[in-house]
C-alpha cells in the first residue's frame, strides 16, 4: 500500500501541493545510498548508458530503412531528446533524487504518476540490459563459434551483478574508462571518416555525393522509409536519463548533475549525427554489411583499413557490456527509490553498505529472463523488445516533459535559486517537445511493423496507470 496520499492536482490548477511524504521519502532513500560518485563518473554515466546497441548495433536498420536521409532522422530525435534532457536536468539539478523522472512526476502530478513513470523505466532497462547482453553474445559467438549465445550472457550478467552489488565508486570508476574507449573510439572513426570524405585518407577517394544521390537518392524508400529510420533513431538515444539518477549518489548532486546534461546533450549530438553523416556518405546505404555486420563496421571495412574492423567489434563489444552494466545500476536505483516512496514491495528496497543488492538482484534476473524469450524466439523477439522499448522511452519522456510543464512555475515562485539549469523557450520548448512526441506515437500507430508493439507498450502503462490510482486512493482512504 502506498505511503503518499495526495490527489493530483486538479485541472486548470497550479501544483500547489506536493505528496504527502514523497519528498521525504526520496531524501531518506538517497541518504541511505553511498555519494561515492565523482564529476567524471556522472559525465561518462552520461554517455555510457546512452552509447550501446542502438548506435551500433540497431542503427544498421535504421539506414537500410530511410537509407541517407537516416542523418535528418537522427538530428531531429536528436533534438527532441535534447529538449527532454534540458527538462529533466531542469527539475533534477533542482531537486536531486534517486528516483529522478519519477519523483518529480510524483511531486507534479500525483503518486500514481511517480509508479507508472518509475516502473515502467524499470522495465525498459531491465528489457535493454537483456538487449545488450544478446548483441555482445553475437560479437563473441562470431569469434568462437558453435559457443551458445545464452552462455555467454549468463556470463555477462554474473560478472555486472558482482560489479553492481560492490560499492558505487567502483561502478563509477568502471564505468568512466569503458565509456573513455567507446568515446576515444567513436572519435576516431569520426577523424578516419572525414579524411576519407575529404580524399585525404591514403588509399582511398574522396565519395563526393555520390552515395547520397545515387540508388534511389535521399530518401530511397520514402516518407515510409524515413519514419522506420526516425522510430529507430528515438531508441537508440534511450538510456540518458540514467546521469541523473546515479547525480544523487555523488559529491555534489546539484553541480554534478547541471555540468553532466550539459556536455552530454552536444557530445551526443555529435556522435550520433556525425556518425551516421561519415556512414552514408562513405557506404552505400543498401549494403547488405551495413544491416548484417552494422554500419560501422561496413564503414570500416568499406576504407580497406587492416584491421580495423575487428578492433571496432571489439570496441562495440565493450560498448554493450558497458550500457549493461550501467542498464542495471539505473534499474536497481529506481526500483529502490519507489520502494522508498512506498511504491513497491518493502524486501526489494533493502539497502547492504549503501548498496541497494535485492534490487541490482531482481533487476539482473528479470533482464536475462528477457534474455531466454530471445533464445526461445530468436527470430522476432529482438526486433519485438527494440520497438517495444522505444515506445517505453517516449512515455518516461511526455512524464517528464509534464512534469517539467507543471513544476517550473512552482519553483519560480517557491525557490527560484534552485534553477541552475532553465528549460529552453519556457513554456514553448515544452510544449513543443510534448507535441513531438504525440507526434512519433501517430507515426508508430501508422505503421503496421511497430503498432502492435506501440499497443503493448500502451496496453503496459494502462496496466500500471491503474495500479498507481488504487493505490493512491487506497492511501488516501487509509489517511482519512
Amino acid at each position: 500500500m502506498s505511503r503518499t496520499s495526495a490527489s493530483p492536482p486538479t485541472a486548470g490548477s497550479e501544483v500547489s501541493a506536493v505528496p504527502a511524504g514523497s519528498d521525504v521519502s526520496a531524501v531518506k532513500a538517497d541518504s541511505a545510498l553511498t555519494h561515492g560518485l565523482k564529476q567524471r563518473h556522472l559525465s561518462m554515466i552520461a554517455l555510457g548508458g546512452v552509447i550501446g546497441a542502438g548506435l551500433f548495433v540497431g542503427s544498421g536498420a535504421g539506414i537500410a530503412s530511410a537509407g541517407p536521409s537516416i542523418v535528418i532522422a537522427y538530428a531531429i530525435s536528436g533534438l527532441l531528446v535534447m529538449f527532454v534532457m534540458r527538462m529533466l536536468g531542469e527539475m533534477s539539478a533542482a531537486n536531486p533524487a534517486s528516483g529522478s523522472f519519477s519523483v518529480h512526476a510524483e511531486r507534479a502530478i500525483g503518486p500514481w504518476a511517480g509508479f507508472t513513470a518509475g516502473w515502467a523505466f524499470w522495465v525498459l532497462l531491465c528489457v535493454a540490459v537483456g538487449l545488450e547482453g544478446i548483441g555482445a553474445a553475437k560479437i563473441v559467438t562470431g569469434w568462437l563459434p558453435g559457443t551458445p549465445e545464452w552462455a555467454w550472457v549468463a556470463l555477462f550478467m554474473a560478472v555486472f551483478l558482482g560489479t553492481n552489488l560492490a560499492a558505487v565508486k567502483n561502478f563509477g570508476e568502471f564505468e568512466f574508462w569503458f565509456a573513455s574507449l567507446k568515446v576515444a573510439a567513436i572519435t576516431l572513426f569520426l577523424v578516419l571518416g572525414v579524411l576519407a570524405i575529404l580524399g585525404v585518407l591514403p588509399g582511398t577517394d574522396a565519395p563526393g555525393g555520390t552515395n547520397l544521390r545515387g540508388d534511389g537518392g535521399f530518401l530511397p524508400n520514402g516518407s515510409n522509409g524515413f519514419i522506420i529510420g526516425l522510430l529507430a533513431s528515438v531508441f537508440a538515444y534511450g538510456g540518458l536519463e540514467t546521469v541523473t539518477i546515479a547525480a544523487a549518489e555523488s559529491e555534489n548532486p546539484v553541480r554534478g548533475v547541471a555540468k553532466a546534461v550539459r556536455t552530454a546533450m552536444w557530445r551526443i549530438a555529435l556522435f550520433y549525427v556525425g556518425s551516421m553523416a561519415v556512414i552514408v556518405t562513405l557506404v552505400p546505404w543498401d549494403d547488405p554489411k551495413v544491416a548484417a555486420v552494422g554500419p560501422f563496421y561496413a564503414a570500416l571495412d568499406h576504407l580497406g583499413i587492416s584491421g580495423a574492423a575487428e578492433i571496432m567489434n571489439v570496441v562495440i563489444l565493450i560498448a554493450l557490456l558497458s550500457a549493461m552494466n550501467a542498464n542495471i545500476y539505473g534499474a536497481s536505483r529506481m526500483a529502490c527509490s519507489l520502494v522508498a516512496r512506498g511504491q513497491g514491495p518493502k524486501r526489494l528496497g533493502r539497502v547492504s553498505s549503501g548498496v541497494p543488492r535485492t534490487a541490482v538482484l531482481v533487476s539482473s534476473v528479470f533482464g536475462f529472463l528477457c534474455v531466454l524469450l530471445s533464445y526461445w524466439r530468436p527470430d522476432d523477439v529482438f526486433p519485438w523488445l527494440l520497438n517495444m522499448i522505444g515506445a517505453v522511452i517516449l512515455v518516461v519522456w511526455i512524464f517528464i516533459a509534464v512534469s517539467q510543464l507543471l513544476l517550473r512555475r512552482r519553483l519560480e515562485r517557491e525557490a527560484p535559486e534552485k534553477l541552475v539549469v532553465r528549460m529552453w523557450l519556457f513554456p514553448v520548448g515544452t510544449l513543443l517537445a510534448l507535441a513531438a512526441m504525440a507526434g512519433i506515437f501517430l507515426l508508430m500507430l501508422r505503421e503496421p511493423a511497430t503498432r502492435d508493439q506501440l499497443l503493448a507498450t500502451g496496453a503496459l502503462t494502462v496496466v500500471l496507470a491503474v495500479i498507481g490510482v488504487v493505490r493512491q486512493r487506497r492511501a488516501a482512504a487509509v489517511k482519512n
